[in-house]
């Protein structure tokens, strides 16, 4: 691995991407919006999980593909901008979720959320362009670790350190949510602007051009 100081560096340089307000920070708040707080959590242990596919492919050097072949990227950001767009509409029109607290109705939100939450990550090339640009920067070539195996521990230190940070946001956005369960019209409010919020974030997703 590493020496320490380079590790101390890459954990502070991690907190610091982290914690500042991003596009899964706000899919996670949105999914938390839409269906609670339990879905939420499983929103982030979805895109927790659906980020080691990126993991994988950046120690494997796979990731290099996103850039030596440009309509692969474009299409996966597309995919990826879609099925966000179709979730927001669909989060938008469906039921409310979150009155009464009904378990059978509250696991099955938190299910889907989990599931839908893979498909999302995996179909994001922007997370595995971050993964290929930033880990290669705290490698150490003379570790007895191989290449590939300093990216992939790095790399799952980076999952974990973002998943703590959407967790936080995922419990504050909770926070608002408890206070509205009183009131059923905020509740539907709250619940569309989370699919709002999803609407945007494809939207904004598949016009950026890089």
């Amino acid at each position: 691995m590493p020496a320490i100081d380079i590790l101390i560096a890459f954990v502070l340089t991690t907190a610091a991407f982290a914690f500042i307000p991003g596009p899964a920070m706000l899919y996670a708040a949105a999914r938390t919006m839409a269906g609670g707080r339990k879905a939420g959590l499983m929103a982030v242990l979805g895109i927790h999980i659906g980020a080691y596919a990126h993991i994988l492919a950046a120690a494997a050097g796979l990731s290099v593909l996103f850039h030596a072949v440009p309509v692969l990227y474009a299409a996966v950001k597309l995919a990826g901008a879609a099925y966000l767009v179709w979730l927001g509409i669909s989060l938008f029109r469906a039921k409310e979720v979150l009155q009464g607290d009904l378990k059978p109705k509250t696991e099955k939100t938190a299910r889907k959320a989990f599931l839908q939450s893979i498909g999302v990550e995996v179909l994001n090339p922007k997370t595995a362009i971050f993964f290929m640009a930033f880990l290669p920067q705290f490698i150490d070539s003379a570790a007895q670790f191989p290449i590939w195996m300093q990216l992939a521990i790095l790399g799952v230190i980076v999952n974990v350190i973002f998943t703590l940070a959407d967790i936080v946001c995922v419990l504050l956005a909770g926070l608002i949510v408890s206070r509205l369960k009183q009131s059923s019209t905020a509740q539907r409010l709250v619940q569309r602007t989370g699919g709002v919020v999803l609407v945007g974030l494809g939207t904004h997703l598949a016009l950026q051009k890089s």
